[in-house]
């Protein structure tokens, strides 16, 4: 798997700025070098190692648990069922309860009576050595009276089925914006009734499974002055602070260590069952515990993502000007509530009008409970499933009015001489040039000469059609300011914590609290300070993922880590700055206001272009020694800075991809893929073309390969790597990436966020692409994942005049909590609106 570099400006080394630099990442050789520690490395004297039993049934009452053979089992040290741990283990928090009136079950890490999925832990067993906890895991018996499970998202949403008997419904919160209501735009049912042209179309986002490379893992020692937890998570200022909630456990008594964690794209944004049990055996035996999971674990337990029907309604003049979008969403909660499992849809909420200058909205959501692994955030969290529904539906506009796709679009986005936009849910976006990126984008993918294939074949009857998809989006990241999470009934602020410490060497330690899994951190970080304060790349170390030493933070998720988490850095250094001016001026016998600092000294203004000027690090021993500072100065010039953004950054571009169909067989080949992507100013272009490339093939399997399935028993059936389809290197392209650029206003950087934008943009260009190829057949949708069989089956029907292979959606019905339809999907041009 190659990518293609186009036309892309390298910042030339002969400036000396590192900021632009293609830097090789700094934590990657001990990675690649087998001197990595993660997680399940950890090895303490007298540790012991949990398994877990885990109930097979989705969904059952639990009458009886036989723990004697385990406990009599050689090597058991403890077993632990939920009656044993029911008062002191809590419930695992929500940190989102997005209406005051929102409805969830407890959710015990360890079930005492009830299991609400399959995979829910019901007892674990603590042994001197992995198999010997296998083995008597293996021996606990445990007594079901097995209940009807709920596994269908519509039939969930009727309340057919309920998931939790005692709660009487499966509808845990009703979440609505309406831009009238706001005061954002104007009354959307006004807009539907005067609507020319009204397209509505159900689409279904499927679940997927955060399949990160390393399983999770957790290791707790207590036998110190305090709870040390060393966890594969990409919060551990998070984990540590609802650890101590949830367990009424002083905060100051645990200490959360993050060390190497390879990979979490949002599955390890979570508080776990396994981390609350491993505290929990630790305390209770006085000695260190670990636990890992296996692979099929992983899948079977660790939260999912997406699960989602999006109802989604566009009102148009005939000439295609947008005039009212509407939007419903059921989104599947799972079983429980996790950290932010109930808000991740919500999130998608302001980015359902996009780039587009929609000037009336109403976004409904409807959580709903099922017996299934719960949902949480995955790569993106509630915007790729917004940027696919509304990328999706300007396609079906455009097929109604008969308009090349990419021209309806660019008449209805916001034009980049209209920066700053306030949008009709109310954001601003502060900067962006979507002609520029999309008439890049077009020249590269040769988007006119394509379009003249197309139609030849499709003139020739060729079996092999081909089909070209378009996905022009933008998002919201950097969460964000804390009054804006606030006003959402976020439990948390959007701020970001920083320090830096000038050692007497020379040498500069950064710490952060933005916590790496593989975004590049400690590279990144290092060129921001190499570049404020004047030391070399090779000078700075950055220190990061451990509460002890970054006691503050609020961690990595939402691309927010170098435009909050780089700011607050950039922050503390100007700081350091400000801290060694007196001692400066001090040294140099100038007055404070005559000095200037650059490249790291401090020169004295009108002396002359020959002065040698004070290097701020030997100011740091001259700080250490402290034998002659200025009055009242202490020796330090050491500062840190928490910084909380006034606006979220707002990355965007457009995504073009090409699919071969073969229509006897539903085979389908990715021909070619374009992405021009503007996020802002770049600080290390390696690191952001591996974000884009990592988020190019996550987005595209997503259209094409992965998909996690349940039977009507509530039994997972992808629960291998073996059944849930992952992308390898054979199966994609060489994919042509390049860039423009508008800086952001958000921030000293100019940056902006990259970390999801590929996995955001590139679903709807590869599904509508698809579609492109085999619309003439009668093909309207095609749900994910497009296998061959799908997109089979789907030409068949077309041909023959049936349905094609996705229910769609009746006329707008967006009642306020109604359930979703599968009548057939209209369109009307009668000005009517119904």
């Amino acid at each position: 798997m190659i990518e293609e570099r186009v036309d892309v400006d390298r910042t030339d080394e002969a400036t000396g700025q590192e900021v632009g630099r293609d830097r090789r990442r700094k934590e990657d050789q001990h990675l690649i070098t087998g001197r990595s520690k993660f997680t399940d490395n950890i090895v303490l004297p007298g540790m012991l190692y949990v398994s877990m039993v885990r109930s097979p049934y989705a969904h059952a009452r639990i009458t009886n648990i036989d723990t004697a053979a385990a406990k009599e089992s050689p090597g058991v040290a403890a077993v632990l069922t939920g009656e044993d741990v029911k008062d002191i283990q809590g419930s695992l928090p929500n940190a989102w309860p997005v209406t005051p009136d929102q409805v969830a079950p407890p959710h015990p890490a360890i079930a005492v009576d009830h299991v609400a999925f399959s995979g829910e832990i019901v007892a674990a067993v603590i042994a001197r050595s992995p198999s010997a906890a296998r083995d008597a895991a293996e021996l606990v018996d445990v007594d079901y009276e097995e209940l009807e499970p709920v596994v269908d998202l519509k039939a969930a949403s009727a309340d057919e089925i309920l998931a939790h008997p005692d709660l009487g419904t499966n509808q845990s919160a009703l979440w609505i914006f309406d831009s009238a209501e706001a005061g954002t735009g104007d009354n959307v049912e006004d807009a539907f009734c005067d609507a020319e042209v009204v397209v509505e179309r159900e689409f279904r986002q499927q679940r997927l499974i955060p399949a990160f490379m390393e399983p999770r893992s957790v290791v707790v020692d207590p036998t110190g002055e305090q709870f040390v937890m060393w966890s594969a998570t990409q919060v551990p200022h998070i984990l540590r602070l609802m650890l101590a909630l949830t367990l009424d456990v002083p905060e100051s008594k645990l200490r959360v260590i993050a060390p190497d964690v390879g990979g979490g794209f949002g599955g390890k944004l979570q508080v776990t069952p396994e981390e609350v049990i491993t505290f929990l055996a630790a305390r209770h035996l006085g000695k260190p515990c670990k636990w890992t999971e296996t692979r099929s674990e992983s899948l079977l337990s660790a939260h999912h993502g997406r699960d989602q029907w999006q109802r989604i309604a566009v009102a148009a003049k005939k000439d295609g000007t947008v005039t009212g979008l509407k939007v419903h969403l059921t989104a599947n909660m799972g079983a429980y509530l996790g950290l932010v499992t109930s808000g991740v849809p919500i999130l998608g909420a302001f980015m359902y009008n996009s780039i587009y200058k929609f000037p009336a909205y109403r976004f409904e959501c409807q959580n709903v409970f099922t017996n299934m692994t719960w949902t949480d955030a995955y790569r993106g969290a509630g915007r790729p499933e917004a940027a696919f529904a509304i990328e999706r539906i300007m396609d079906e506009l455009a097929i109604e009015l008969d308009r090349d796709p990419m021209e309806l679009r660019e008449q209805n986005w916001i034009k980049h001489e209209e920066f700053p936009f306030t949008t009709v849910c109310g954001l601003e976006y502060d900067s962006g040039n979507y002609e520029a990126a999309t008439a890049r984008a077009m020249e590269l993918f040769g988007y006119d000469e394509l379009r003249a294939e197309q139609a030849r074949r499709r003139e020739s009857g060729d079996r092999v059609q081909l089909g070209l998809g378009i996905s022009t989006f933008t998002e919201m990241c950097g969460l964000a300011p804390s009054r804006v999470l606030g006003s959402l009934s976020y439990g948390a602020g959007g701020w970001e914590h920083a320090s830096i410490r000038m050692l007497p060497s020379g040498k500069v330690e950064c710490i952060t609290g933005s916590s790496p899994h593989g975004q590049g951190h400690v590279t990144a970080w290092s060129q921001i300070v190499a570049d404020e304060l004047g030391v070399p790349f090779e000078d700075v170390e950055v220190l990061h993922g451990d509460t002890q030493i970054s006691h503050k933070g609020l961690d990595t998720y939402g691309s927010r880590s170098l435009v909050v988490g780089g700011q607050a850095v950039i922050k503390a250094a100007k700081k350091v700055i400000e801290k060694a001016r007196p001692l400066a001026a001090h040294v140099l016998e100038a007055n404070v206001d005559d000095l200037e600092f650059s490249k790291g000294k401090f020169t004295v203004k009108g002396a002359g272009d020959d002065q040698e000027g004070l290097a701020l690090t030997s100011l740091a021993l001259a700080v250490f020694a402290a034998h002659d500072l200025p009055d009242g100065m202490e020796p330090s010039l050491d500062a840190e800075a928490t910084f909380d953004p006034e606006n979220f950054s707002f990355p965007h571009g457009t995504h073009l991809c090409a699919m071969e169909i073969d229509t006897e067989t539903g085979e389908s080949t990715m021909r070619s893929y374009v992405c021009v992507d503007d996020v802002g100013n770049v600080v290390n272009p390696m690191i952001v073309d591996g974000q884009v490339h990592g988020g190019l093939v996550q987005g595209i399997s997503q259209a094409l390969w992965e998909e996690a399935v349940y039977d009507a028993q509530g039994t997972l059936v992808t629960g291998s790597f073996v059944d849930y389809t992952l992308p390898t290197s054979a199966d994609t392209i060489n994919f042509v990436t390049d860039r423009t650029v508008t800086p952001s206003t958000t921030n000293d950087l100019g940056a902006k966020g990259v970390g999801e934008a590929g996995t955001i943009a590139s679903t709807p260009a590869v599904v509508n692409a698809v579609l492109d190829a085999v619309r003439q057949f009668g093909v309207e949708d095609i749900h994910m994942p497009c296998t061959p069989e799908r997109v089979w089956r789907a030409i068949q029907d077309g041909r023959a005049g049936g349905k094609t292979s996705t229910p769609q959606a009746a006329q707008p019905h967006f009642e306020e909590g109604a359930p979703n339809s599968d009548e057939p999907s209209t369109a009307t041009t009668d000005g009517s609106g119904r």
